[in-house]
């Protein structure tokens, strides 16, 4: 017997459950199984080994390492020259070097990436996001921008023609050198700055036109996620109006390109990775789209940024509820195992059912992407619940990671735990990319150019969810009703409509057992603030069950 099986032996003796480390992230999550079944055998082996890395002990090492030496900043050197250099910790650049391998930067774009299921890209890169995302998703930040970035890049063929290569590129290259000498790159985002926050047309940095597509930067940015990046996305007032921007962190030459990083954010939570502030004079950037096509430019990088804020909510969601039906698992309170205690059972039943639609929504709005070209109704799910995934998905989070905290007990509420990372991890998806109101009003500015778009997503609810479907749709349209008049009634609407998509995807995936239980006490329920008020007609150890299956 090893040194390591006597110690789980007598922790067992202590009535302290063995850590959730080597369970297969994959392979036990039925859901994610069921999602990428069509997958070709290839993908799904490649998702088996990645949910075997990202619970492996050394790969929860480098995560707690990662977020515990965090970035550090050095803006000068010993005589006094300006740096304005990040540093990580090795477990950050072990943790981004196997991600760009699996290219979670990049693959969307990859004409030679996953050939087998091309017509599937955002579907398959959803699967691998949202298990890196239940190891550490800090690191995740500058990969999301990087793959989103391509978007923005497209409105100026000329500069994607240079710099796509580089984005594509799957040999992670830290290197503080200018990026065409690299071996691949990275690319931040520059939105908001203290005068305006989300209104970023209230944005004070000024571009001015040096020559054809190129442009001299002055301005400040609040928050600059990824610094180290080698270049970034930004907003900047020309004279037609808000352009878009790439600019690059240094010139070809290597010097700097006036960028001066003041201080780095000290966050609740993604420690892992540095946020800036930063100030910058005389700095070049490239023009991306019209002079005064900025915003609409950003908005199809903002929205696949959108995405991958769901997807990692649901991946953190399933990660810390999981921990936690393996710890009720196996510890035994007031003669019975804690998980079939019956209070217990029916809270752990009650997240069950809420990570359940959060992953089922993500997963659907991630195939919505694949076919938005050539089909109509999955154009109008894109555009219509982005905002609506990313609203409810992100904000049901830090609730229920708390209260899968709760689960565990006093030894949930310590750093040591994947958890702890897990819950100060959860608020930034909901602030990042814009918050809760931002994503409400973005559903009424839908709202206010048309409501086909939105009877077009109704129509293929009504038909995922049967029998309920009509008076559900009746539900939705009295919401949109109630919204024309009341501005303020966006949140209600936006709601129902999380609700009733992530029911209808449940419905479609063949969960009618779960699919009832969701929608029944969400929607046909009274007000509820906790989790752990199921009805007794629902079978909660079956949910549990069905959905976080015993080990073998």
């Amino acid at each position: 017997m090893t040194s390591a099986n006597r110690t789980e032996d007598k922790l067992a003796e202590l009535n302290q459950p063995s850590l959730w480390s080597g369970i297969n992230a994959y392979r036990s999550d039925p859901l994610i199984v069921d999602l990428t079944a069509t997958l070709p055998r290839t993908i799904r082996e490649d998702l088996e080994n990645m949910g075997r890395f990202v619970t492996s002990p050394e790969a929860q090492e480098l995560a707690r390492m990662a977020n515990q030496g965090t970035p550090q900043l050095r803006t000068h050197g010993p005589r006094g020259e300006r740096l304005d250099i990040v540093e990580f910790h090795p477990a950050w650049h072990a943790l981004m070097r196997r991600s760009m391998a699996s290219g979670l930067h990049s693959s969307v774009w990859d004409p030679q990436a996953d050939t087998e299921a091309k017509d599937q890209a955002h579907h398959v890169r959803a699967a691998r996001f949202y298990l890196t995302a239940q190891l550490e998703s800090g690191h995740l930040c500058p990969l999301t921008m990087t793959s989103a970035s391509v978007a923005a890049l497209s409105a100026s063929p000329a500069v994607q023609k240079d710099w796509a290569p580089k984005i594509l590129s799957r040999k992670y290259d830290s290197s503080n050198r200018p990026a065409m000498q690299k071996s691949a790159v990275t690319i931040g985002m520059g939105m908001t700055e203290k005068q305006g926050g989300t209104d970023v047309r209230a944005n004070k940095t000024a571009a001015e036109k040096v020559s054809e597509g190129i442009y001299r930067l002055s301005g400040h940015k609040w928050f600059m996620s990824a610094p180290m990046s080698d270049a970034f996305i930004m907003l900047a007032q020309t004279k037609e109006g808000m352009g878009c921007f790439l600019v690059p962190r240094l010139l070809e030459d290597g010097s700097a390109n006036g960028l001066q990083f003041q201080r780095l954010k000290d966050k609740v939570g993604n420690r892992s990775n540095a946020s800036s502030e930063v100030e910058f004079t005389d700095t070049f950037g490239f023009l991306l789209g019209g002079p005064d096509a900025g915003i609409r430019t950003i908005l199809d990088m903002v929205t696949l940024t959108r995405l991958d804020c769901a997807l990692a909510s649901s991946g953190i969601m399933r990660a810390s509820l999981a921990e936690a039906v393996h710890h009720t698992r196996g510890r035994s309170v007031f003669g019975k195992m804690l998980v079939n205690q019956p209070i217990m059972t029916r809270v752990l039943a009650d997240m069950a059912l809420d990570v359940a639609a959060a992953t089922a929504l993500s997963f659907r709005l991630a195939d919505a992407f694949d076919k938005a070209r050539g089909n109509a109704e999955d154009a109008a799910y894109a555009r219509v619940m982005t905002p609506v995934a990313k609203y409810w998905c992100c904000k049901i989070a830090p609730s229920l990671i708390y209260e899968a905290m709760e689960c565990i007990g006093g030894s949930g509420y310590i750093e040591e735990r994947p958890i702890a990372r897990h819950y100060r991890e959860a608020p930034v998806n909901a602030i990042w990319e814009g918050s809760g109101n931002v994503m409400a009003l973005d559903v009424l500015r839908v709202l206010n150019r048309g409501k086909d778009l939105f009877e077009t997503v109704f129509a293929g609810f009504a038909r995922d969810l049967g029998p309920a479907g009509k008076k559900t749709i009746d539900v939705l349209r009295a919401a949109i009703a109630l919204c024309e008049q009341d501005e303020g009634a966006a949140r209600l609407l936006v709601e129902q409509l999380a609700l009733v998509a992530g029911a209808a995807e449940l419905y479609r995936l063949g969960a009618g057992r779960i699919a009832d239980a969701f929608i029944e006490t969400r929607l046909a329920g009274g007000w509820r603030s906790t989790y752990g008020m199921l009805d007794s007609r629902f079978d909660a150890s079956y949910i549990v069950d069905l959905l976080y299956p015993p080990a073998a």
